[in-house]
């Protein structure tokens, strides 16, 4: 395909929040270019786990019969074991959301976005092509150079870049924005498992002293499991043996203990997350604007990447459109300090509550290890606990009327019932 060489908005990334925000823009009649690396969507994502409020809006912006048409597993609730015992539970439906958090495999929701741009005439999408290098002129962001998957090098202007290239974001470094790398104090393995008939649809946090596995049902017939191990700690644990991590996993869960043993067979069937987080002090220049992992990068606790972005998302969409009808040059970076501030706050204490939790995880010392299994069974039995997991996981999505208006016409009509 030809690439469009002037579009009003150029997003580097094609992942949730890059794709999305093409989507909800080019629905408003702004010319769109989205570009993405990889050239399919056959690859392995981890975030995969929609929030309730994530998916009440979807809805709303008209993606859900394409939800339904692809399917997803629904997840009722997360609970806590630490040392063998529950000490915390929570039931996503007491929420009253009107909705519960869903799993779908990120190829399939990034795909619907796409699929419901591709029919707009002031879209684009190119996969397999990379950002190289901003242009600027007059110390604003102009557009960018690209490279095509044939190898082709293409400079395109646009009135504002949109880096949506996630946690090791090129357009930010090409940018010279900075940002603050705090390295979390261990990293995460996962891998996937054929999930059993009989267990459930719940989420759980498995904890045994300084250990613990997240285990996620996910769609459609497996369990998604992280498992924490020592900042730098990959190499010392490949020396000792894929036999090894097999029984330290049996260890941590009995339960897991005849599927990862069945189907954990080598290092391939594992995938590596260096955790840390980044935060910044400038999202945005003129001509450019930052959002989703690149702008703010959260730790995998409580699955929160996806819907930051969505959020982002939400949220910009009338930002960009409003600052696009104003005047003709690029986009000037004030425009987004109050979008900027608001999203600084909620990632922040996404954040803050994300090293808390890995704080009181970390934790392998007797006294403490007892001291953390009392604070969270003394939460569990207080409706606090709804509180404090409600301000992190259900913050409310303010959506424009002019996107629920193009998502409702852009919503498939049902099809009416057959006289009898």
């Amino acid at each position: 395909m030809s690439i469009p060489t002037n579009p009003d908005v150029l997003i580097v990334g094609g992942g949730p929040a890059g794709a999305l925000l093409g989507c909800l823009l080019a629905r408003r009649g702004v010319h769109v270019l989205v570009v993405e690396k990889q050239q399919t969507l056959d690859r392995d994502f981890r975030g995969e786990t929609l929030a309730a409020p994530s998916v009440v809006t979807l809805r709303r912006l008209g993606f859900g019969p394409a939800l339904d048409s692809h399917g997803y597993l629904e997840t009722t609730a997360v609970s806590m074991r630490m040392e063998g015992q529950e000490v915390l539970h929570v039931d996503y439906g007491r929420f009253g959301l009107g909705a519960l958090p869903i799993d779908i495999p990120q190829p399939g929701l990034i795909g619907l976005f796409h699929d419901a741009a591709a029919g707009l005439p002031n879209y684009a999408y190119a996969p397999g092509t990379t950002c190289t290098a901003l242009t600027e002129n007059d110390g604003a962001v102009t557009g960018a150079r690209l490279r095509d998957r044939d190898g082709n090098r293409v400079t395109v202007t646009a009135r504002l870049v949109v880096g949506a290239d996630g946690r090791f974001s090129k357009v930010r470094k090409e940018a010279g924005l900075q940002a603050e790398i705090t390295p979390q104090q261990r990293d995460f393995l996962s891998f996937k498992l054929p999930r059993p008939a009989d267990w459930g649809q719940h989420a759980e946090l498995v904890v045994n002293h300084d250990k613990h596995l997240v285990v996620l049902p996910t769609w459609p017939d497996y369990l998604r499991v992280g498992h924490n191990l020592p900042k730098r700690g990959l190499g010392e644990l490949r020396r000792r043996g894929i036999e090894a991590f097999r029984a330290g996993i049996a260890g941590i869960d009995p339960r897991l203990g005849p599927l990862v043993e069945e189907h954990v067979r080598t290092w391939d069937d594992t995938g590596f997350l260096e955790i840390f987080t980044a935060e910044m002090e400038q999202w945005a220049r003129d001509g450019l604007i930052l959002i989703g992992d690149a702008s703010h990068t959260c730790t995998p606790i409580l699955g929160q990447g996806v819907n930051l972005a969505i959020q982002d998302v939400v949220m910009i969409t009338p930002v960009i459109a409003a600052a696009l009808g104003r005047g003709t040059g690029p986009v000037p970076a004030t425009a987004f300090d109050s979008f900027v501030a608001v999203r600084r706050r909620h990632k922040n204490r996404v954040t803050r509550f994300q090293r808390m939790q890995e704080k009181a995880l970390a934790q392998h010392k007797p006294a403490k290890v007892w001291v953390r299994r009392a604070r969270f069974r003394t939460l569990n039995r207080l409706p606090l606990k709804y509180v404090v997991f409600g301000k992190v996981i259900n913050a409310p999505h303010p959506v424009d009327p002019a996107d629920l208006r193009t998502g409702a016409e852009a919503a498939p009509t049902p099809a009416a019932p057959s006289a009898a």
